[in-house]
């Protein structure tokens, strides 16, 4: 079994630590208060990590090795009951190289919440320590006007809800208008009103593929798509650059657990450095127990094409050797909203037409 952490309620404490990124620069920095704000008024008590507003790292917030010395201080401490990233960033692979996963697996289980570089700590939390990370906001998202993606994380934190359903709609990153004024003066990121929810400008589509003899089939819009099984994953940025390392410890993984449902999004890959990827974890091993596929819109790659290849096919061409179903443009990772899912979970994952479930058990 993959250790649950204790759920977190109202009068206990959240540590802020920041591993890669952090509030160090604007609009983050005002960004954070409105965060931290938002979570006291919840009713939580806020530590703040010394490493949150320095900037003397390179392509990192500080010294990994300092990053490293407070996460693994945060997430020991009995003071902290749960921490939340203060960012994503490029580097945190750096980060963990200070971190005994082995060692974690002995400590008390916490909740920890991030995502994008965040993968760095949550998948090895879960395959090495043998404990459950949430795939979700860190602190700059809790600072905006909360909707449903915002409450759905503090419910998984405080354990209040068991069945998640994706969103109705999304934020299209081309169609996406800056809120922020350009050009703005640093000192005025203080009188910004982050309050506000999110600008919608798209209806969530799901594309869905059932996978037969080797092939991939588009799924019609009344085909219901079951699995069951533990969900695993995060960036597949990160992902594919942990393959091979002694962070890389999927194949015992699979060995334990023998239905795993791949949950999995991208940030900066275009269509051919994704589908590398994909092809290099799939080439790993890493999805000989996949039991399915939910596929995140990616960023950088959402809508484009590279001679032939896309944002689809970079997936279900590498991956459909499985014969497993594979659920697309999934409300998780970079492109707004994020519904947020727990690493490490037996779940039951439903999806027909545009409508995709979590149910944990």
């Amino acid at each position: 079994m993959i250790k649950r952490p204790d759920y977190i309620k109202p009068g206990d404490t959240i540590g802020i630590t920041a591993p890669s990124f952090g509030p160090s620069s604007e609009p983050y920095h005002s960004m954070y208060f409105f965060a931290k704000k938002n979570l006291e008024n919840k009713g939580y008590k806020i530590v703040e990590g010394d490493t949150l507003f320095k900037n003397d790292g390179i392509g990192i917030n500080t010294d990994p090795k300092v990053a490293a010395a407070e996460l693994v201080d945060f997430y020991k401490r009995d003071d902290i009951d749960a921490i939340i990233s203060a960012g994503g960033g490029e580097l945190m692979n750096e980060t963990i190289t200070n971190v005994d996963f082995e060692a974690l697996a002995g400590a008390k289980p916490k909740w920890y919440i991030g995502y994008s570089d965040n993968t760095n700590f949550i998948f090895p939390l879960v395959t090495i320590s043998g404990v459950q990370g949430i795939y979700g906001p860190c602190i700059s998202g809790f600072s905006k006007k909360w909707e449903l993606p915002e409450e759905d994380a503090m419910a998984l934190l405080e354990g209040t809800k068991t069945e998640f359903s994706g969103y109705e709609k999304f934020v299209d990153p081309a169609k996406e208008e800056n809120p922020l004024p350009r050009d703005l003066d640093p000192s005025e990121y203080s009188k910004i009103d982050f309050d506000i929810p999110y600008e919608y400008n798209s209806e969530k589509v799901l594309t869905s593929f059932l996978c037969k003899n080797g092939k991939a089939e588009k799924a019609g819009t009344d085909t219901e798509i079951k699995m069951s099984g533990i969900l695993l994953g995060g960036c597949v940025d990160v992902l594919a650059n942990m393959v091979g390392t002694r962070f890389d410890k999927v194949k015992e993984f699979n060995r334990d657990h023998k239905n795993v449902i791949w949950v999995l999004e991208a940030c900066d890959l275009t269509p051919m450095s994704y589908r590398r990827a994909i092809w290099n974890m799939r080439e790993a091993g890493w999805f000989d127990s996949a039991a399915g596929f939910v596929i995140g819109r990616p960023l950088t790659a959402f809508g484009q094409e590279m001679m032939g290849a896309d944002q689809y096919n970079a997936v279900t061409d590498v991956v459909s050797c499985f014969n497993v179903p594979i659920i697309m443009d999934a409300d998780i990772g970079h492109i707004d909203p994020m519904l947020p899912v727990v690493m490490g979970a037996e779940v039951l994952v439903y999806a027909n037409g545009n409508d995709l479930r979590f149910k944990y058990e």
